[in-house]
């Protein structure tokens, strides 16, 4: 089924629910992405580069403008009725339920400067919720897109990605980097963005991988993670007073070149930021290695390249677990291309680069080893690069 089928199939069901909550038809229906990160994992928060993709999954939003400050919210993944909230009273930190995404990108907008003075919304999502793929960040977005057509706000997908980022950050209290909500809002199909997280600056790397006989899969563990909890912050923490010891504004700054020297520079009991700068400096490298190849049309060689992502994902910044290292671990051994974990780690998917006709045996394999070492069973599905976020009705 094409992107434009799905879009117009979800549009119809999420228009009709509208239609039953809120006793009229939406003015549109919008849908945002989730995301895979193909490769430049915990470099976005500081300052480096990344390279992710839009999923055919996504969240889809039937909003209609209110002039009256009232701001009524519903999901159909959430058992409750309508929540009404009042746009002035929106606060940051007041919200610890689903609504403070939508809200607080009701917020953002309206502390930039933007008069949001209200809405009707119903979300549904096809995302997977804690999986890693930005499910947070597709409900933002979908919502800001809807918003800034409905009150023609003519902001442009960057503009958008940085208030939702905002509101995750600061309404939410997640402290999160820029990319999953650039990837919802900008990814383009059949492409790769590679995004340079400090100006913002991007481009589309053509990543057709059914041309050339692959496939890219993503294994959700079923182990959830949440970004908003200590050890994402203590991990930020631990970069940033890395940057500031080695006298740069960001370990973006540092080169690659420099990094054993820099590292040595770093004095005694400082392993841990040792270990967080060595990651996130030859993450970066690994980002503009993939970019070349890509671009060189060798896109085959990439497969080591995620590898070696996956292990200083696991041993430098240690932000893997069991079932994350059984999936690459598996998948490398029965003769995938590549693999490694992909978004912010402890729990959430993997992703395993592999030959199509590669892809049932390395499936099974992965399946039979959660089996075997007790864990539950794994979602594997294909990830097929996608639209980012679009107006379907």
């Amino acid at each position: 089924m094409s992107e434009s089928t799905t879009g117009e199939a979800a549009a119809g069901a999420v228009g009709e629910r509208f239609r039953e909550l809120y006793g009229a038809e939406p003015q549109g229906v919008w849908a945002a992405p989730g995301r895979v990160n193909l490769i430049g994992e915990h470099t976005d928060y500081n300052d480096g580069f990344v390279m992710p993709f839009a999923l055919p999954h996504t969240a889809v939003a039937a909003v209609s403008r209110r002039d009256d400050g009232i701001l009524r919210l519903h999901s159909a993944e959430v058992a409750a009725p309508v929540v009404e909230l009042t746009v002035d009273s929106l606060t940051p930190g007041a919200d610890k339920n689903w609504t403070a995404y939508p809200a607080g990108v009701v917020w953002a907008l309206r502390e930039a400067g933007h008069a949001v003075t209200g809405a009707d919304i119903h979300l549904a999502s096809t995302v997977p919720a804690g999986a890693g793929l930005s499910s947070s960040a597709a409900l933002e977005v979908v919502v800001a897109l809807a918003l800034n057509d409905l009150y023609a706000l003519d902001l442009r997908g960057w503009q958008l990605a940085r208030l939702c980022q905002r509101a995750e950050n600061v309404y939410v209290g997640a402290p999160v980097g820029i990319m999953d909500q650039t990837a919802s809002a900008c990814c383009g199909s059949g492409h790769a963005l590679f995004l340079d997280t400090r100006d913002l600056s991007q481009r589309q790397i053509p990543f057709d991988l059914a041309a050339e006989g692959m496939r890219l899969l993503v294994v959700d563990t079923r182990v959830k993670h949440s970004h908003s909890e200590g050890e994402y912050g203590k991990r930020r923490a631990g970069c940033e007073k890395g940057a500031a010891l080695l006298g740069v504004d960001a370990l973006r700054d540092l080169p690659y070149a420099d990094l054993d020297a820099a590292l040595e520079r770093l004095g005694d009991g400082e392993d841990e930021v040792r270990r967080l700068v060595r990651h996130v400096v030859t993450e970066d490298e690994r980002v503009e290695r993939v970019v070349a190849l890509l671009e060189a049309g060798d896109t085959r060689a990439i497969g080591p390249v995620l590898v070696a992502g996956h292990a200083s994902l696991r041993d430098d910044f240690r932000v893997s677990c069991p079932e994350l290292d059984l999936v690459v671990d598996t998948a490398v051994a029965s003769g995938a291309l590549g693999a490694r974990m992909t978004g912010g780690g402890f729990g959430g998917s993997a992703i395993v680069l592999a030959e199509e006709t590669d892809v049932p045996a390395i499936t099974k394999a992965v399946e039979d080893a959660f089996t075997t070492a007790g864990f539950k069973t794994p979602r594997v599905f294909e990830a097929v690069p996608s639209a980012g976020a679009r107006r379907v009705a």
